[in-house]
């Protein structure tokens, strides 16, 4: 009964489900886009710009990139999926859009002014 009772309490430990919380997740995309725009290397902005990406379209979502990371995984499943309201569902995609648009740049200053204008949106 106890080890029973210990493995119960030790799988607690290590379940820890993502909460939908879309407000956080936008939060987050928003602080990253910024420090994508701040960043003074190619790579850090890409990979900064990308986690904004990720956490509003969440792991289910396209331009969803595991290996960039996902700082909004403990806060849901993606902004856009989990938003309710329409308009701002509609709004979220297109930042979205616009954002992986601008993954593609490979100057550091046309990558930058991509990740302002997400923070910017957001």
């Amino acid at each position: 009964m106890k080890k029973i009772m210990f493995l119960a309490a030790a799988a607690g430990l290590f379940a820890t489900p993502a909460l939908a919380d879309p407000a956080a997740q936008i939060s987050i995309a928003k602080n990253h886009a910024g420090m994508a725009a701040k960043a003074t290397e190619l790579k850090m902005v890409q990979m900064h710009h990308h986690h904004a990406v990720n956490c509003l379209v969440g792991p289910a979502g396209a331009g969803f990139d595991a290996a960039a990371g996902n700082p909004c995984g403990k806060a849901g499943t993606g902004a856009i999926p989990e938003t309710t309201d329409a308009a701002q569902k509609a709004k979220l995609q297109g930042v979205a859009d616009a954002a992986k648009a601008g993954l593609a740049s490979t100057d550091l200053a046309t990558a930058q002014k991509a990740a302002q204008a997400t923070a910017d949106a957001l």
